[in-house]
């Protein structure tokens, strides 16, 4: 729902929308990786130090339960930038490039008379090339990478600091690569690689600035994904024995990934300090975008959204990961602000990431993508409610074929037991299996419920099939007369050439 302050600033300001025409605003995107949707000051957690995401939560629409389409890196982004999900994307997978004849948003923002660039991390799959998918600066994180290595040279660090290792997941043990001693990237804020993105996003800003031309700039940040990465400033900021791990529940055990069985209580805390510390690292870069975006005067005339591909787990279940269905690897933050359109307010009602390319193309007037299978969430920033508020929320993970719905009440998940990725649990699983969820009496997602309500799992089967069949580009090969749990199992076989 849209809270009581949300519709009267809008209703205030209504005809001063309507009343002024404008150039074209610009578009800043800012994205992040691995950003759960908990760990956020302004969503009510004290330990999160977020005061940059904070305050652009407080001059904008913040919507409070906004999910990703996918619970991987890949497949998230690219249901993003081309507004499809990912089994009609082509993207499923982790290693899966996105087809270069697939339209994206940039192309329809190029279309509109914009200036696209980017600046990080896109999963593209592909080599980065000023041109590419409609970018017409094209700095992905391939470039940055080799940029930095080239143009920046971190000062040296003393020998009494401690630094973590090369990042080498799954050949370490796992203390090692999730940071559980809490260590710094071996550099200095200025040097760190995130900095460097934020720099380069200035300079550009400065350059559209002076050409006065409108622009669409995608920040793309790889924090606070693991290691956790931050400066040598930040190594003390926060104690890990102030973060004690989640419990688990009793049915936890048979799906702890192996990888994590063996972190001490301590060593999670130390992770989950890491994490937080990274966080608040992303916070200040993004805070040096938007103080840049201010100093040149431009943030009356820009739409700004920030993001995360995904959430994350910190410990939840016993993971140290994304890749499944409980709430904090699917919620995320979305923020939105346009200083003098979007009057500040908070929105409860469900959003999906494949509503974002619809809405900005509409807020931007630009042609829409020619597939959306999100909705325009227009009315949202105009202080209203859509015609048709989502009443579930739709994502799948499809490396492992699983899918999932997300209701008021309750969360599903369906499996068709035939893949697993590379966080295999200890004692595997056998076959096919479904879980049920009650999130009013049972929001920890601890108690499976499918076995005493099958009712109710039938009818989540079908919502799966309706968004499945309507979406999916295989739905007119489905074979006739498959039972239903067939049917699913055909639908979340990943395709990707």
């Amino acid at each position: 729902m849209v809270t009581r302050r949300c519709v009267l600033g809008a209703l205030a300001g209504g005809a001063v929308v309507k009343a002024q025409k404008r150039r074209p605003p610009n578009f800043l995107f800012l994205l992040a990786d691995d950003h759960a949707g908990y760990v956020l000051g302004c969503d009510g957690n004290r330990m999160a130090e977020t005061p940059n995401l904070d305050r652009l939560a407080s001059e904008g629409m913040r919507f409070t339960r906004h999910y990703s389409n996918c619970p991987m890196c890949t497949p998230s982004r690219q249901a993003i930038f081309t507004g499809q999900l990912p089994h009609m994307a082509g993207v499923t997978r982790l290693i899966t490039p996105l087809a270069l004849d697939k339209p994206t948003l940039a192309q329809q923002l190029q279309k509109a008379g914009y200036r696209t660039a980017v600046f990080g991390k896109m999963h593209l799959q592909r080599p980065g090339r000023d041109g590419l998918f409609g970018l017409e600066t094209c700095v992905t994180e391939d470039i940055v990478q080799r940029d930095w290595k080239q143009q920046v040279h971190p000062r040296a660090i003393p020998p009494n600091i401690r630094t973590k290792p090369p990042w080498r997941p799954f050949k370490d043990p796992a203390r090692i690569w999730l940071n559980a001693d809490k260590l710094p990237y071996p550099a200095y804020y200025e040097d760190m690689q995130g900095t460097y993105i934020a720099r380069q996003a200035q300079r550009y800003l400065e350059q559209r600035k002076r050409d006065k031309e409108p622009f669409a700039l995608w920040v793309s940040f790889m924090e606070p994904h693991s290691p956790y990465d931050f400066p040598v400033e930040d190594r003390d900021r926060f104690d890990p024995a102030k973060f004690p791990p989640p419990r688990l529940g009793p049915e936890d055990a048979a799906q702890v990934p192996a990888v994590f069985e063996d972190l001490t209580s301590a060593e999670k805390s130390g992770i989950i300090a890491a994490y937080y510390t990274s966080v608040r690292f992303l916070d200040s870069n993004i805070g040096a975008v938007l103080n840049k975006l201010g100093e040149l005067n431009l943030d009356r005339d820009t739409l700004v959204i920030y993001t995360a591909d995904h959430g994350y787990l910190l410990g939840q279940h016993g993971r140290f990961e994304k890749h499944c269905g409980y709430d904090p690897a699917l919620r995320v933050p979305l923020l939105m602000r346009w200083t003098g359109r979007i009057k500040p307010g908070v929105v409860e009602d469900f959003t999906e990431h494949v509503d974002l390319p619809a809405t900005i193309t509409d807020m931007l007037e630009a042609p829409p993508l020619p597939i959306q299978h999100g909705q325009t969430l227009r009315a949202y920033l105009e202080g209203r409610r859509v015609s048709t508020p989502r009443d579930h929320i739709f994502s799948e993970y499809l490396e492992t074929e699983q899918a999932y719905i997300r209701t008021e009440r309750y969360k599903f998940i369906y499996c068709s037991g035939r893949r697993l990725d590379w966080y295999k649990p200890r004692r595997g699983w056998s076959g096919r299996w479904r879980r049920l969820y009650d999130l009013k009496t049972d929001p920890g997602e601890f108690h499976d419920i499918s076995a005493e309500h099958p009712d109710l799992v039938p009818r989540f089967e079908e919502l799966l099939l309706e968004r499945f069949r309507k979406t999916h580009p295989d739905a007119s090969n489905e074979p006739k007369g498959l039972p239903r749990e067939d049917a699913l199992d055909f639908y979340v076989r990943s395709r990707d050439a």
